[in-house]
């Protein structure tokens, strides 16, 4: 016999596990196991129960996932999450990854991405790697050649392009807005 599951939104790191742990635990609901994305119940919610979970997981800025292209949209967007954190991944095209994580064919994934969203993968996974250049401008000491042979890009001067076209500052401009923002005001 299979045990139940649900889908859960917007899970994209480990810190979202243990969030969700945490919820589970509070609603004294049983699970075996919980993954980005997914979690594996010991027996099915009553819909009290579900009621209940929806509400904290919206607190935090999750939600169940109810219809099926829903749930394969998501596991997208947690492939793309996984293929940034992943630096041995990052040798295979992203769309080639993204089909050995899931049963379907890139031009279809691509088009219910697109017409779910309103964006591109593409779109998406450049939003996502720019995020992680700026997490790691800020809280990592990694010069700009370092962080663009972490995150793939072909070279140093493609980082900077990406990263301005998307947010109007230069990498460097941001870190040291970063830095302004650190430090204690002089009186």
């Amino acid at each position: 016999m299979n045990s139940p599951f649900i889908l859960i939104k917007n899970m994209v790191c480990p810190r979202c596990i243990t969030s969700v742990e945490d919820i589970l635990k509070k609603q004294s609901i049983a699970f075996s196991k919980v993954t980005l994305g997914e979690v594996e119940l010991k027996k099915a919610l009553s819909a009290r129960q579900k009621s209940n979970l929806q509400k904290e997981l919206k607190a935090i800025g999750f939600e169940l996932i109810e219809t099926r292209l829903s749930a394969i949209v998501e596991k997208i967007k947690i492939s793309v999450s996984e293929y940034l954190n992943h630096a041995d991944e990052k040798k295979l095209k992203l769309s080639v990854f993204i089909t050995k994580k899931m049963p379907y064919d890139y031009s279809y994934l691509s088009d219910l991405f697109s017409s779910v969203e309103g964006y591109t993968i593409e779109h998406f996974f450049i939003e996502k790697r720019i995020e992680k250049v700026k997490e790691l401008l800020v809280y990592k000491q990694l010069s700009l050649s370092e962080i663009a042979f972490q995150l793939g890009f072909s070279s140093v001067h493609h980082l900077s392009s990406q990263f301005k076209k998307e947010t109007g500052l230069t990498p460097t401009h941001f870190k040291n807005i970063g830095k302004l923002k650190h430090q204690p005001a002089k009186g």
